[in-house]
């Protein structure tokens, strides 16, 4: 049955292909966090600290959830470089149904238990309200997001960067407008506040999730049948759960850590707490570009191992660190220059401009070390060696930056700025090491699609 497609496929899926729809796609994204701190400090500072707070236990079930979005996407390239077209479409079903069930499990925990991790926090008073409101709604309805990123990110490494960025477009340009009729309450809607920003972020998600699916049918080589959905692979989610766990462990680890930290700025008081939301919103923007460069040069590394194509996936990595690093350099340098003007964007308290703006000028040693992390760990993933930074960051996150911010923080009265130096020293501390995996080349043995002699040569034609 011949599949009816909404674009040419590439012939040659190049860096800049890929890169440019992503960058804009997670430019879309944060603009979307960026658009509800906005809004909610039109209403409070305290508003944008809740909403900050419920985002770091939502960012961690996002990263469960890649468990299955990553590992499927990472095992579906390699099965693209393959040319094992229908094995793609049965993993890419069994991924989505997978994600399904985690993602229902999630949003019955947030309903159930969401009040409590938010207390643990020791957040309190008009934040702990904020905050317990947002987590109901969004958390409630994580499940969406499940699918969001299971089909997302099975649809970019098949090379459809562009309309995976279309469908954030619109998505992000609907999350706007009704966070301004729910927020607000104009136009006759009702004024929501803090909860009409989240029923506003899970309409967006319903809208795009269909979407997604509709675009899902359009753009495989071969069609999923309803059967891929209900067929449950051991081999297949043993593959997926080999790279996903792995992956989605380091991630949650890095979000718990945040967590942490964002405990210790409890203690330093509401602006500290404000000023570390906003200039956390203005530190995305660095090191945007190497996400993008990084999600890109990912989906080109899981195509080249899975054709066996080491050679050319080893040059690659390199030649892509090096554009990130540049990018990130210079960003790096307009913020530092600008970081004033960019914190009175969200707020026009002395003192947390002051804190924010001073905090700032450290992004100079963290964004540098987090491109090459973000680069270099997400090409380990897609050559399959998931499980080594997984050990690095359990050593040098967890063992090594949680006491020294401690330390930096409640010993030598650093404030924020310690938080901000033990992060750095983590993310230079795991830039080195995994760059020196990559150059190892120990990652080439972990390839996840094997071939025959057959197949090596047809591959090789």
């Amino acid at each position: 049955m011949s599949v009816v497609q909404i674009d040419k496929r590439p012939k040659d899926l190049n860096l800049f292909y890929l890169t440019w729809p992503i960058f804009l796609e997670v430019f879309l994204f944060m603009l979307m966090g960026i658009a509800d701190t906005l809004m909610l400090s039109a209403i409070s500072d305290n508003a944008v600290s809740g909403v900050g707070a419920a985002n770091q236990y939502l960012h961690i079930s996002i990263l469960i959830l890649e468990v299955i979005g990553n590992g499927a996407s990472i095992v579906v390239a390699q099965y693209i470089g393959a040319k094992k077209f229908r094995d793609a479409a049965q993993i890419s079903a069994l991924a989505l149904t997978l994600n399904l069930m985690v993602g229902l499990v999630i949003s019955v925990f947030f309903l159930l238990f969401g009040g409590s991790l938010l207390e643990g926090l020791n957040l309190q008073g008009q934040i702990l309200a904020y905050a317990k409101s947002y987590l109901a709604i969004v958390g409630g309805a994580i499940f969406l997001q499940a699918m969001i990123n299971s089909l997302a990110a099975i649809i970019r490494v098949h090379g459809f960067t562009k309309q995976a960025m279309f469908v954030s477009l619109g998505m992000n340009v609907f999350h706007v407008i009704a966070n301004y009729l729910l927020i607000f309450g104009n136009f006759g809607f009702p004024e929501m506040g803090v909860q009409g920003a989240a029923v506003s972020s899970v309409v967006s998600r319903v809208l795009a999730l269909v979407v997604f699916f509709w675009l899902l049918y359009r753009i495989m080589e071969v069609r999923v049948k309803l059967e891929y959905y209900f067929t449950l692979s051991k081999e297949f989610i043993g593959k997926i759960l080999k790279i996903g766990v792995p992956s989605a462990f380091e991630q949650v680890m890095y979000q718990a850590c945040q967590i942490v930290f964002l405990y210790y700025a409890t203690f330093l008081g509401e602006s500290s707490m404000a000023a570390r939301q906003y200039a956390s919103n203005i530190s995305m923007f660095i090191f945007l570009f190497a996400i993008a460069i990084g999600v890109g040069t990912s989906i080109i590394v899981g195509r080249l191992v899975g054709a066996n194509q080491f050679g050319e996936a080893y040059t690659r990595v390199w030649k892509s660190a090096q554009s990130a690093s540049a990018v990130t350099l210079l960003m790096v340098l307009v913020v530092i220059l600008f970081r004033e003007p960019l914190m009175g964007i969200f707020t026009k308290d002395p003192e947390i401009l002051r804190i924010g703006s001073n905090i700032l000028l450290y992004s100079i040693f963290l964004e540098t070390g987090r491109t090459l992390n973000i680069v270099v760990i997400n090409s380990l993933r897609a050559s399959g060696d998931a499980k080594y930074p997984v050990w690095i960051g359990l050593l040098s996150m967890v063992l090594m930056s949680l006491p020294l911010g401690y330390f930096l923080v409640f010993h030598l009265d650093l404030g924020l700025v310690g938080i901000w130096l033990a992060i750095s020293a983590d993310e230079w501390t795991r830039a080195i090491i995994m760059s020196l995996r990559w150059k190892s080349r120990a990652w080439e043995k972990h390839a996840l699609v094997k071939h025959d002699v057959h197949e090596n040569l047809a591959v090789q034609s």
